[in-house]
């Protein structure tokens, strides 16, 4: 027998043995039982006739916080601005059954993971291009923001290309996961960069498994460029990490340097114009993934061990 044919043998059988697993996790996943009702509330609101506000406010008492009066309301629906903006909507999202199959595939997959999660009703809305809360899940509820999800390159958008990026149908799952995952994840008790980066890195750790079917560079919201950029220099970022003693200092400014939404990361170095934004929380991920991997620990458990521990057994490697 050749030694190539016995090498593809091999690798064949590995590759069925991954997909068998991967099989049995999604054939579970399947079977789980959860309907995703999704309520268009703008559609309500803009649809609705004048007259009819005290109905469309009885229906949907949340979404009238009380100290506004009627003709605040009034005013909005009939706004020309506010009417271009849903009739936007509408060119995109007309028809949002491929979304809601999404949604409840990807609740499928938590259930299967936190088997105690119920499933949300479910909300669309047009808001006030808050990009801080794009989707926003309590539970009980999940109301997302579809003016938020326009395209980059939308008319419509006045921001820096670092958050517009993101504003594409493709990072709607992204967000709600992300939405859900801050439930999951308990934010450190300690403000030190490594803390912040785990903390991070739990949070995309989870989109890994509740997302197993979506590209890397869509989990965290970068570009193939981006995503390839922090590849490429793995090992320098975290060379730079180590020779400044950065893991516990608790600098709140290596938070705006490395962890949160930014056009790139400051090092304080040429390179900065070349990075992405997020590259500590990028690590986090990584140190996430190699504590998983060299571990053998529940998620539950996972989820509640501490930043020190995690990165003290992950046996993280940056690569070469």
């Amino acid at each position: 027998m050749k030694p190539t044919f016995v090498l593809s043998l091999i690798l064949s059988f590995f590759i069925l043995a991954s997909c068998d697993k991967k099989s049995k996790i999604e054939k579970a996943v399947e079977e789980i039982p959860a309907t995703i009702k999704v309520d268009r509330f703008e559609k309500a609101f803009f649809e609705t006739a004048p007259n009819d506000l005290p109905k469309l406010k009885q229906e949907y008492p949340f979404f009238f916080p009380p100290g506004n009066e009627d003709a605040v309301w009034l005013e909005k629906m009939q706004h020309s601005q506010w009417r271009e903006l849903y009739n936007e909507v509408e060119k995109q999202y007309a028809n949002f059954d491929g979304k809601t199959a999404e949604i409840e595939d990807l609740f499928k997959h938590i259930i299967f993971y936190f088997p105690q999660t119920k499933i949300p009703k479910v909300y669309t809305v047009i808001s006030e291009m808050d990009y801080h809360n794009k989707v926003i899940y309590t539970g009980d509820m999940l109301i997302i923001s579809l003016e938020l999800y326009l395209g980059s390159k939308h008319r419509f958008y006045e921001f820096p290309t670092y958050l517009t990026q993101n504003f594409t149908s493709s990072q709607i799952l992204p967000d709600i996961a992300a939405s859900f995952a801050q439930t999951k994840v308990t934010p450190p008790s300690d403000l030190t960069f490594l803390s912040q980066m785990i903390y991070n890195g739990k949070q995309l750790y989870l989109k890994d498994l509740l997302l197993p079917e979506f590209a890397d560079a869509d989990k965290i919201g970068y570009s193939q460029e981006q995503l390839a950029w922090c590849q490429e220099n793995e090992s320098y970022i975290w060379r730079y990490f180590i020779e400044n003693n950065l893991l516990y200092d608790s600098d709140q400014k290596l938070m705006s340097r490395f962890i949160s939404p930014a056009p790139f990361s400051k090092f304080y170095l040429e390179i900065d114009n070349e990075s992405p934004g997020r590259v500590g929380t990028w690590i986090g991920w990584q140190i996430a993934r190699s504590y998983m991997e060299n571990n053998k620990v529940s998620l539950n458990d996972f989820l509640k061990k501490d930043a020190k521990e995690i990165f003290e057994k992950s046996k993280y490697k940056p690569k070469k």
